[in-house]
């Protein structure tokens, strides 16, 4: 893609602290950290991902993006949004339909499934396309250049990891139109630091990019309680089942666990394992 290298020349390259990209990063800093040090992300980047966390992650991003990229085409020509609107190079949706339909097949709309936080965070995004557009460009610059940089990374261990042919249900991490990663950063930076806003308004989406980080946190939050819940009943459950079984048998069926409840530990390793993934895709190397 000519304009990375073309368009950099034009623009201003030079950051400072006072660039809005530059307080986004100071002011999510505390986020940075915590979603790098955690032992979740620290496992997820040793390979640990199967098949139907990546399935749900697809599914969680696909609203998430659907929300985002609506908002973002309604209000392109806003003063907030039109500098950081690049639907070729950076657009995700029709990516993200290409990987669920290659998983679940033409008939995937039905088959989502999505938790309610996230239904939140879309919610969100929609409320603030309506309200306050140049709010969008936490959200698109913590997306974006998350998916340039980290997302790259979960890619690479999601293609490893699964055994995927390449290219096969990996569209989502493709850019085409996007020749350099690292150029066209450089220019997204400049472009939203460009955007003029008045003290109130740039306020406003610096905490808005805090509350960015705060609905991966919701999310990830929402699953493990879930699943928590799902888990104490299966076990009060098994409790109350009275044992005819001899002593031997019942000291060897203490080794196993239910299918049930083998069931929900599954998926509760697989929900956690999502939500490390959506922390990599909210742009934990976005910066």
């Amino acid at each position: 893609m000519e304009v990375d290298k073309k368009s950099l020349q034009t623009e201003k390259t030079q950051i400072t602290d006072c660039d809005l990209s530059e307080q986004i990063k100071a002011v999510t800093k505390e986020s940075h950290s915590r979603a790098e040090n955690t032992q979740l992300m620290l496992a997820y980047q040793r390979g640990q991902v199967t098949l139907p966390q990546y399935k749900l992650l697809l599914c969680s991003l696909y609203k998430i993006y659907e929300a985002l990229e609506e908002e973002l085409d309604r209000n392109c020509s806003h003063d907030g949004v039109a500098p950081i609107y690049f639907p070729q190079e950076l657009a995700r949706l029709e990516s993200l339909k290409k990987d669920l339909e290659h998983f679940y097949g033409q008939n995937w709309r039905e088959q989502l499934v999505v938790p309610a936080a996230t239904l939140r965070y879309a919610q969100r995004l929609r409320e603030i396309g309506k309200d306050h557009p140049e709010y969008l460009v936490a959200h698109a610059y913590t997306r974006y250049l998350g998916d340039l940089s980290g997302g790259q990374v979960l890619g690479r261990i999601t293609q490893k990891s699964l055994g995927l042919k390449s290219g096969e249900g990996l569209v989502f991490f493709t850019f085409p139109a996007v020749s350099s990663p690292n150029l066209f950063k450089q220019l997204y930076r400049s472009r939203m630091n460009s955007i003029e806003l008045t003290a109130e308004q740039r306020e406003g989406v610096l905490q808005e990019a805090i509350r960015a980080f705060q609905f991966n946190i919701e999310v990830f939050d929402e699953l493990q309680n879930l699943l928590s819940i799902s888990e104490t009943k299966e076990l009060r459950q098994r409790h109350k089942t009275p044992s005819t079984k001899t002593p031997e048998a019942k000291s060897a069926q203490s080794l196993r666990l239910s299918p049930s409840l083998a069931s929900s530990s599954q998926l509760l390793r697989m929900l956690l394992g999502v939500c490390v993934a959506l922390a990599v895709g909210m742009g934990i190397y976005a910066f």
